[in-house]
């Protein structure tokens, strides 16, 4: 995968920031404005259904979905067009809860759009809640 792309040198350091835990690194790819949607639509993670806009939403989006979390992204294809572009990925989470550690798996498409200064202007997760849920197990202690 080209790293020279402006939107897919922003998935791959988006990629790299969870992986590394580096919360200043992450949202120092977005622009002001940038939004958040992931998943696209109402979900338990957005329940409105409006994406997460602006540096507070996404700290939140930071702190309650990667900061206790071990997440390894795997981009298995990825496709540029114009200042975006679109990953197949597949996350692989491990998260405490109840004291007790889960596994759960996303397949999905993400969208990454930037603006002409590199900035992440928008990040777009396609994928299915239902599907997700499938996957959570518990890891043996």
């Amino acid at each position: 995968m080209s790293e020279e792309h402006p939107a897919k040198k922003a998935s791959l350091l988006s990629r790299e920031y969870v992986h590394g835990h580096n919360k200043e690194g992450w949202l120092g790819l977005y622009s002001e404005d940038a939004i958040i949607e992931d998943p696209i639509g109402k979900s338990p993670l957005d329940e409105a259904g409006q994406g997460h806009r602006g540096v507070a939403a996404r700290e939140a989006f930071w702190e309650t979905n990667i900061a206790n979390s071990d997440i390894k992204i795997t981009i298995h294809h990825s496709y540029a067009a114009g200042l975006e572009c679109a990953n197949i990925v597949t996350l692989d989470t491990i998260m405490e809860f109840g004291g007790k550690k889960y596994t759960q798996q996303v397949n999905g498409v993400f969208t990454y759009e930037v603006n002409e200064g590199g900035e992440l202007i928008a990040l777009r997760g396609y994928w299915e809640l239902e599907a997700m849920m499938k996957t959570i197990k518990e890891v043996a202690a």
